[in-house]
């Protein structure tokens, strides 16, 4: 089941075409897709049953995100760029391979026109890339026929199987002049870059002569062709003909926000785009809030600067290319108005969508959080917060807290915590004794410091984890916090809240959650939240202690440069890995190296 920010965005999805961002719970980008109807495609990933890796896909996103595009193909050019630059763990198709194909006409004495995945600095002509690649050699058979430069290795001294076939000028045997090469390139380009009227009535014509004469495998090759062509050099509003390198900026305006759009046109491709959302002091002054904002923009984190940027209709971009010293345009027609427009319809999309969310979120979250307290008996709290330990046997024990803030997770206050370790018997580790020190270090601190104290405490266990809270906010700290703990079934799902402070003789009691309610529903967020956020830590910590501990078993090796080898390598496998020069690179000896070398690989074998 998603999550409910997920289901809330789910709802705004727009009917149009583009791409989407499937993101895990560390915002990484797993999966890269594209679809007609961003609409259909992204709910489909949660509203139908899935199986196999698609399951496993679903399982994984913890968020996701849509770029708008005006067509399909446009939307298949944007999904190649977005996974290059992501390489998400779910694409594998695109995400090792040479990508989609580009038609090459080389810079060559005697050139050929070829398919490439490759762009080179060679001043050579390229045009696509085409994500139709079936298409894209359909469309290369089609121009080697019609408009034939070199197609074999050349100079044979004799004429080659192409050129009796008329799809080679002949520099095989015979030299071709530049004016014959520079009128096919001519063509060529033309219909390479969209006029393919020529083309078309050239096919259609052939494609009826092979109808005539019965010749019906041969019409439907040339029908195929055409529409391979059509397919292939259709107009493309996120390429642009040029090479220049562009940033273009547009904005939308509502109810006190403004989102700004940047796009990244790099090698004639929609490389990257950016979105900033945020309040406005003052309605009125948009534009000057969006012309300040660019020339911030260049002017932090040493950006490089562009050929050219591009801006909206009203924007004082004389004003802007004389203090950024670049070329500010404002289009009016054609591709380059075309990709305003997109960053337009992105910058509205988003800032709808951020609007509408917290809406949704307030409605959602909020009320979540005051059914909370309303099932409690107690008044509304803004801020809650919620502890968990995780240890394997008593070793390497942690607390970890999570803060929630109107019904939101406020992630910049989780904190983490090291604790003592305290080891009762074979029980493992004392839960007592690590909540009780958890939560005196965690207030005390917090008092000390003035800091807000919290409305309510969930710890995630039941009666002893509470007790033990209570008694060092009540009797240690004088601190009247209100504690509930967190209790699951026998199927470690969450089942009822315990809640009371015995340390003024109220008995803890048992408050049963409707788990249709978005009470339920926000407790068992807190719960898998803190839950995660303390094993992760605690999985690192202990991976860390584990590698530590192996090195100190090995002779010659102390302290000093045992660390060395955490601080430089950070892992066993890549100590193995290192050889002996980059283990002396980091301060070990040539002794010390070989110890390391030998110990680690037999204890491998």
């Amino acid at each position: 089941m998603a999550n409910q920010n997920i289901e809330n965005k789910l709802k705004l999805l727009p009917d149009c075409p583009g791409c989407y961002l499937m993101k895990d719970l560390n915002g990484k980008v797993i999966y890269v897709g594209k679809s007609k109807n961003l609409k259909n495609r992204v709910r489909s990933y949660f509203k139908s049953k899935q199986v196999g890796r698609r399951a496993e896909l679903v399982r994984d996103i913890n968020d996701f995100e849509i770029i708008v595009v005006s067509s399909d193909k446009e939307a298949f050019l944007l999904e190649i760029t977005l996974i290059k630059k992501y390489q998400p763990y779910y694409n594998v198709q695109l995400k090792n391979g040479g990508g989609y194909p580009f038609i090459e006409i080389t810079n060559e004495r005697d050139p050929e026109v070829k398919l490439t995945s490759i762009i080179k600095k060679d001043k050579g002509y390229y045009f696509g890339p085409y994500p139709n690649v079936y298409a894209a050699q359909a469309t290369l058979k089609f121009i080697q026929k019609m408009w034939p430069l070199r197609r074999c290795s050349g100079k044979l001294g004799r004429p080659c199987l192409y050129y009796s076939m008329g799809q080679c000028l002949g520099s095989c045997f015979k030299e071709v002049s530049s004016d014959r090469y520079d009128h096919q390139i001519k063509q060529i380009k033309c219909f390479l870059n969209g006029d393919i009227t020529k083309a078309k009535t050239e096919l259609i014509k052939k494609m009826q002569i092979a109808s005539d004469n019965l010749e019906f495998e041969r019409a439907s090759e040339y029908r195929d062709q055409l529409s391979y062509i059509e397919q292939t050099v259709e107009k493309q509003k996120i390429m642009l003909n040029d090479k220049l390198q562009r940033d273009i900026f547009n904005f939308y305006v509502s109810q006190g926000w403004i989102s700004i759009q940047i796009l990244f046109i790099r090698q004639s491709k929609l490389m990257r785009r950016e979105t900033k959302i945020f309040n406005l002091t003052d309605i009125d002054k948009a534009k000057d809030e969006f012309e300040s904002f660019i020339v911030q923009f260049y002017n932090a984190k040493n950006r490089l600067f562009p050929n050219e940027i591009l801006v909206p209709k009203g924007v004082n971009a004389s004003s802007l290319a004389a203090v950024l010293k670049v070329r500010v345009k404002i289009p009016s027609r054609g591709q380059k108005k075309a990709l305003l427009d997109m960053a337009y319809e992105n910058s509205k999309i988003k800032l709808d969508e951020k609007i509408r969310l917290l809406e949704l979120n307030n409605l959602k979250t909020k009320g979540a959080q005051e059914e909370i307290f309303n099932v409690l008996g107690l008044p509304y709290g803004s801020r809650i917060e919620s502890f968990d330990h995780s240890h394997i046997q008593g070793t390497d024990p942690v607390s970890a807290l999570v803060v929630f803030i109107d019904g939101m997770p406020a992630k910049n206050e989780y904190r983490k915590f090291k604790l003592k370790g305290e080891i009762e018997h074979q029980n493992g580790a004392d839960e007592v004794k690590n909540t009780r020190e958890v939560v005196r270090r965690r207030y005390s601190r917090m008092l000390k410091e003035h800091l807000v104290l919290p409305n309510l405490i969930l710890m995630d266990g039941g009666k002893i984890q509470v007790d033990a809270c209570l008694d060092v906010l009540r009797n240690e700290l004088n601190v009247n916090i209100p504690v509930a703990g967190m209790v699951k079934d026998n199927c470690h799902r969450t089942n009822h809240l315990i809640f009371g402070d015995p340390t003024v003789g109220e008995e803890l009691r048992t408050i049963p959650l409707d788990s249709k309610s978005q009470a339920f529903y926000l407790i068992t967020r807190i719960q898998d939240e803190v839950h995660r956020f303390a094993i992760t830590f605690h999985r690192n910590l202990h991976n860390k202690n584990s590698l530590a501990s192996k090195l100190d078993e090995i002779k010659g090796i102390g302290p000093k440069s045992r660390n060395k080898l955490l601080k430089n390598f950070g892992s066993l496998k890549k100590i193995r890995e290192a050889s002996i020069e980059d283990l002396k690179g980091v301060g070990l000896t040539l002794t010390q190296a070989q110890s390391v070398k030998l110990v680690l690989e037999n204890s491998q074998n």
